[in-house]
């Protein structure tokens, strides 16, 4: 009789991708366009060859360096590798506002999709790499067929009427007063030797460590 392995268990429901983190050929240029165009802001900083960045307090959600891609090229068509990173919006009026910040930087869009489950917007970084910049309407509104499975779909999203919806509100005053206490206290740890030495900055990537 054949013996058949036992089904693994599924992965926990509250298990989450926490980061991406991206090779880029210009530290300073990718992060014009997350920081200065998108609205991330910078968490740690390791000299000149890698930064992480985050929205809110969390630690970081993407990561940039150039430990193996300074001054480097986009792979060619045709190679594995990253596909998109997909930055998730809390709703709608925050996504028309990534589109207007997007426009007002004159970066085109490659696409602009309603899914049916959400609405994103595709575009590209400036080294390539492909981002989808998105938001999840509300469960009860996914399409799903007679049997209750998903049914997706990939239908052309009306930009101009994203754009009718508000400018979010701007962050409260004590929102601003948070975020920069929780800034101080991260260039205090760095003062006090939280940072990587600097010297060891242009040639160590620290993920290695704990390879």
């Amino acid at each position: 009789m054949t013996q058949h392995a036992p089904k693994p268990s599924p992965i926990h429901d509250g298990v989450k991708i926490g980061h991406v983190h991206l090779r880029v050929a210009d530290i300073e240029r990718a992060l014009t366009f997350y920081c200065d165009v998108l609205g991330f802001h910078i968490t740690q900083r390791y000299g000149d060859s890698a930064v992480f960045i985050a929205a809110g307090d969390y630690h970081h959600h993407i990561g940039l360096n150039t430990w193996e891609s300074k001054g480097g090229s986009p792979p060619p068509q045709g190679s594995t590798g990253l596909y998109h990173t997909a930055i998730l919006y809390p709703t709608r009026p925050s996504l028309a506002d990534a589109l207007r910040r997007v426009m007002a930087a004159g970066i085109p869009l490659d696409g602009a999709s309603d899914h049916g489950v959400s609405e994103a917007l595709y575009l590209r970084d400036p080294d390539q790499n492909g981002v989808e910049l998105y938001w999840d309407k509300p469960r009860e509104l996914w399409p799903v067929d007679a049997k209750g499975h998903l049914q997706m779909y990939s239908r052309r999203l009306d930009l101009d009427n994203l754009l009718t919806e508000p400018t979010p509100e701007k962050p409260t005053e004590s929102d601003i007063k948070n975020q920069r206490i929780r800034l101080q206290a991260l260039s205090r740890w760095e003062n006090e030797g939280g940072a990587l030495p600097e010297a060891n900055l242009s040639e160590t990537n620290p993920e290695k460590i704990h390879r």
